[in-house]
């Protein structure tokens, strides 16, 4: 029972508890992965009772975690994933947001990710097969999926793609439009999701010089090496005027982000310092929410 002692004081924003939670092999371990990567406290395969009493625990702490990532899923065995509602109430009565973020995915495909993986599904024993687990999986999950607020089904959906999926809904909490900065490799294909699309081909290539060929876009040398370009600096100066002008008129669109893409042949150089450059301008400009995601890097 939640007291008043227990209650934290009203917020502006509220940090954010985003309870993980979907069918195996559905990407729960990707997502939680890339959250913790965005600096969520990430905690898995948390019984569902405690989640109250792990929330108190970090209230308890000098500092609490804006934002926090709890994996809970069948492999709970003893735990109740009906009583979820209960226990979720309880954390919104210590002052915190309480989301449900559900993966689920088509049979055909479970089935396949866990033949290549080679995995042993966590309701495989007792003689079930594959099939049966995942029937009796999704059996068990009906009332975390009934009281999900997003539902992500990752069924046509590859790890890169679920990755910029996560990035662009959750990298931040409050609300306005996300600006998502990528860098992919163009032999690998142009990204599906991407609104803005930049080809960096056309600039000089780091990866002809063997002191630089080991590092990234990210990299001090590489940086270096790029910023001393004249053809650079003016790519860098068009696009950003570009994005200047335009992005603005995006900020009334319903749309929650949109995505800056830019590509050079190995994803590893060019592509990887201007994304990281123009969000950092965007961030200059007064773009609040801005994130970047490497595809071939990260």
């Amino acid at each position: 029972m939640t007291t008043q002692e227990d209650a934290a004081p009203p917020r502006a924003h509220p940090p954010t508890v985003l309870i993980v939670s979907g069918l195996s092999g559905s990407g729960k371990s990707v997502a939680l992965k890339t959250l913790e990567d965005l600096d969520y406290y990430c905690v898995d395969n948390l019984p569902i009772e405690l989640l109250p009493a792990f929330v108190r625990s970090l209230m308890r702490e000098d500092t609490l975690p804006q934002k926090v990532a709890v994996g809970i899923d069948v492999r709970n065995r003893h735990s109740d994933l009906s009583r979820l509602p209960q226990w979720r109430a309880a954390v919104v009565e210590l002052g915190l947001d309480a989301r449900l973020l559900f993966f689920d995915s088509v049979d055909d495909v479970l089935l396949r990710r866990f033949a290549d993986t080679r995995r042993r599904h966590p309701l495989s024993h007792g003689g079930l097969s594959l099939p049966e687990a995942i029937a009796q999986e999704r059996e068990k999950t009906l009332p975390l999926r009934a009281e999900a607020d997003v539902l992500i089904d990752t069924s046509q959906l590859n790890v890169h793609q679920l990755r910029h999926r996560i990035v662009a809904e959750f990298a931040f909490g409050r609300g306005g439009l996300t600006l998502l900065f990528e860098s992919f490799a163009y032999r690998r294909g142009v990204p599906t999701e991407a609104d803005f699309v930049f080809d960096a081909r056309v600039l000089p290539n780091p990866h002809w010089n063997p002191e630089l060929r080991p590092f990234t876009g990210r990299d001090q040398p590489v940086r270096e090496y790029l910023e001393a370009q004249p053809l650079v600096m003016k790519y860098v100066e068009q696009v950003s005027t570009f994005l200047d002008t335009w992005l603005p008129g995006l900020r009334g669109e319903t749309r929650s982000y949109v995505t800056i893409a830019f590509g050079c042949t190995g994803g590893k150089h060019r592509s990887v310092f201007l994304a990281e450059r123009i969000a950092l301008h965007a961030r200059q400009q007064g773009w609040e929410e801005v994130a970047v995601f490497h595809r071939e890097q990260d």
